[in-house]
């Protein structure tokens, strides 16, 4: 679930989403508190707020205030961490903190105050330079919740994205592509507005105290047996396809080639190049511009 509001406050969104739960989980449970597992968590407001720099001083003993990429790079050797040079500075941060910090947070804790280069997207503080408004909510080792202020400068975006695309260039497969529409619509005009995403599944687990999510899921009967029509190998080959990278085609969404006609080219390699690297498929991954020449042949 995804909810958008009137822009207001940094705080008063961490504190609209605590009055939320609280009150989720009365209604739930008739009481502030549920039971996962072995662990008790009270959702009863306030939550503790620690911003992700501290929390990792907190768990590693390192601070990481005003260090470079290399400095970050060379904490993470300390701490025997199995890095590679295409991370930049957010995604070596994102990996600490994920390593050592949050699996910790039992109990609801917002995460706050994210640097500029983990959050591509978000409107920069208003009071703490180079950081975000940006908060997730942790609950029994896990995040449940993404918040943050829109960015709605488009120069600022633009300066975001060229970022991002050094980063691809340099070999993160999860970096974003430049997304000229968007650029443009903010151009226009886009209203103070901030944003939050909940996993209603991980909230119902939460609430109802599953420790699974197929106990949650009305899965199957939410999806309907039906006969998916899949092209064959050959007609994705004939666009230069090559025959290893099919089924990463076809599990990105593409299983016959008319529908690469109405793909980004862009997204789609960002996509398939994403699911090389989640699955360990080793496959070479291919360039933006062979991408964009199987496109093209549609």
């Amino acid at each position: 679930m995804e909810l958008y509001v009137q822009y207001k406050d940094y705080n008063w969104m961490m504190s609209f989403t605590e009055q939320l739960l609280e009150k989720i989980c009365f209604a739930a449970n008739g009481c502030y508190e549920s039971k996962v597992g072995d662990n008790v968590i009270s959702f009863k407001a306030p939550y503790r707020r620690l911003p992700i720099l501290d929390a990792i001083k907190e768990k590693t003993g390192y601070d990481l205030n005003g260090k470079s990429e290399e400095e970050i790079r060379e904490i993470c050797k300390a701490l025997k961490m199995e890095i590679d040079d295409t991370m930049g500075k957010g995604k070596l941060i994102d990996e600490i903190f994920g390593e050592f910090c949050e699996g910790t947070y039992i109990q609801p804790t917002f995460i706050t105050d994210y640097p500029v280069e983990m959050s591509p997207l978000t409107k920069m503080h208003r009071s703490k330079p180079g950081l975000t408004e940006r908060f997730e909510l942790m609950v029994n080792g896990k995040e449940l919740a993404n918040a943050y202020s829109e960015l709605n400068d488009p120069i600022d975006q633009m300066e975001r994205f060229k970022e991002q695309l050094r980063l691809s260039e340099k070999g993160d497969d999860e970096a974003m592509f430049i997304d000229q529409d968007f650029v443009r619509a903010l151009e226009y005009g886009m209203p103070p507005t901030s944003g939050i995403g909940i996993g209603i599944d991980r909230l119902v687990m939460l609430m109802t105290g599953q420790t699974t999510i197929q106990e949650v899921l009305f899965f199957p009967q939410m999806k309907p047996e039906k006969a998916q029509t899949k092209d064959p190998v050959s007609k994705f080959t004939a666009l230069g396809i090559p025959e290893d990278w099919v089924p990463v085609v076809q599990k990105a969404g593409i299983l016959t080639v008319s529908q690469l006609k109405d793909v980004n080219p862009n997204k789609f390699h960002q996509d398939i190049c994403g699911l090389n690297k989640k699955f360990k498929l080793e496959l070479v991954n291919p360039t933006r511009e062979e991408v964009a020449e199987w496109v093209s042949k549609i």
